[in-house]
């Protein structure tokens, strides 16, 4: 049996799940009161719905279907927060470095970095994403899965987080699909355990082979992390769910999209027409003897014939383009979407297409793009973290010798937005000023004071 949490075709909570859950005491109201929203951002991301496809009438009544060009700005929004978030280099730091190093080859082993990347963008677009510990008893192995906000059901939960959750995939047996859910609750004992149900396409509980009902996982950190941007939700008030980073900038994107679709009419409609007479076009004759021209071929819109006209043989039309104008709008409408995402007016600014150029470049002109990273980091973190205490609490309890790991912090990679370089010249200024200790330069730097983490870091710890 094998699940997925992200990709292939659109999957949402199944209704035999929600009477499930409503049968063992849960409450399905946060998922059913957050759900519209949550497609309405989901169709945002793919760049469908009535926006791109619609039917419009001609000036004879005749009604034909549209499609309106897009370039997803929606999807491109989430996938730069991903980039700038995440990626191979970040590092998740414990204060016992025979911990980090083993967190390191585990992430590494598994692509861990990659796929959380995936849930990032995900729950960037979708507001909420999660990463969940899964256990196979048998074979003594802990893997991470990775959700986005359609398979994530939170249970129990207040202002600090949510405490109990659930996540629900479709899975295969035997070439058969049927839907998974996972419980992640809290024990008797304070540990978590997981609960596991899986139901068949008529919703039936089915008995899987080599799936238990109920795993003890012998952590008492939670088993998953969840996954928000850092924007307060104010579709739903006191929702567990987070609101996607677009919710406010669906106009925008609607304006990216609409100038770009405008841009490119333009380009299609201004092409030169020639116009030819009679006399240009070779004739052939048909099965009854008659005698017509030989058309162009029928996706040439560019050549048209003048029936019975000698004059003028040749006649050349080239529409003047409005395109300049049009790029402004495009422009225009790329800076206030970045504006309106976080990720500052020049991000997507065309004119501007090295706008990498320097770190320290970087970091003075986008200062609104530095505060927005500095704030999802933050909020990142938690995640992490969590993830990274019950992949090691879980491990510990099926046999693997691990010490205990002490205080875990996250060292991202900003070296891209951040001039890294100029930082560490100053924190070592103030080294050898004496005011920065070595230990605190080493804390800073490299996650650990005693002997780093044994790669090179990116940025400050967070």
């Amino acid at each position: 049996m094998a699940g997925d949490g992200i990709g292939g075709e659109e999957y949402w909570v199944p209704e035999c799940v929600r009477s499930y859950l409503r049968a063992a005491g849960y409450s399905t109201q946060a998922l059913e009161d957050m759900e519209p929203h949550v497609r309405e951002w989901d169709s945002w991301m793919r760049a469908v719905g009535e926006f791109y496809d619609y039917r419009d009438t001609d000036g004879f009544g005749r009604v034909y279907q549209v499609h309106r060009r897009t370039i997803m700005p929606a999807m491109r929004v989430c996938r730069e927060w991903g980039s700038l978030l995440l990626d191979e280099k970040t590092t998740i730091a414990c204060e016992n470095q025979t911990c980090t190093d083993w967190l390191e080859s585990f992430f590494s082993s598994s692509n861990f970095w990659g796929r959380a990347q995936e849930t990032v963008v995900r729950a960037f677009g979708l507001g909420t994403g999660a990463l969940a510990v899964w256990m196979d008893i048998g074979r003594k192995i802990v893997k991470v899965r990775h959700y986005d906000a359609r398979m994530v059901v939170p249970l129990s939960w207040d202002s600090e987080g949510v405490r109990e959750c659930a996540f629900v995939t479709r899975a295969f047996l035997n070439g058969e699909s049927i839907n998974q859910l996972q419980m992640h609750v809290v024990g008797d004992g304070g540990a978590y355990r997981i609960r596991t149900a899986c139901f068949d396409k008529d919703g039936r509980i089915v008995s899987v082979p080599g799936v238990a009902d109920e795993v003890d996982t012998g952590s008492s950190f939670p088993t998953f992390g969840i996954v928000r941007p850092a924007v307060p939700n104010t579709r739903v008030d006191f929702s567990p769910y987070g609101q996607s980073v677009f919710a406010d900038a669906v106009d925008a994107v609607q304006s990216v999209d609409l100038a770009y679709d405008a841009l490119i009419n333009e380009i299609d409609a201004g092409k030169m027409r020639v116009f030819l007479s009679d006399v240009m076009f070779d004739q052939e004759k048909t099965a009854d003897g008659k005698r017509i021209p030989i058309p162009f071929g029928k996706g040439d819109c560019t050549v048209f014939r003048k029936v019975m006209s000698t004059e003028d043989t040749i006649t050349e039309f080239a529409p003047a383009l409005r395109t300049e104008a049009q790029g402004k709008a495009f422009r225009l409408a790329l800076q206030v979407l970045g504006d309106l995402v976080g990720l500052g007016v020049n991000y997507f600014d065309t004119d501007n297409v090295g706008y990498v150029k320097t770190a320290t470049e970087v970091s003075s002109d986008n200062s609104a793009l530095m505060r927005n990273i500095r704030k999802n980091e933050n909020a990142l973190q938690g995640a992490l973290v969590d993830v990274s205490r019950a992949v090691m609490a879980c491990s510990r309890y099926m046999g693997v010798g691990l010490p205990n790991e002490g205080d875990v912090g996250v060292i991202y990679d900003d070296s891209i937005v951040q001039d890294t370089a100029s930082e560490k010249q100053q924190d070592m200024a103030e080294v050898a000023a004496g005011l920065m200790t070595r230990e605190e330069y080493r804390s800073c730097w490299y996650g650990d004071a005693a002997g780093g983490t044994g790669a090179e870091a990116g940025s400050r710890v967070r």
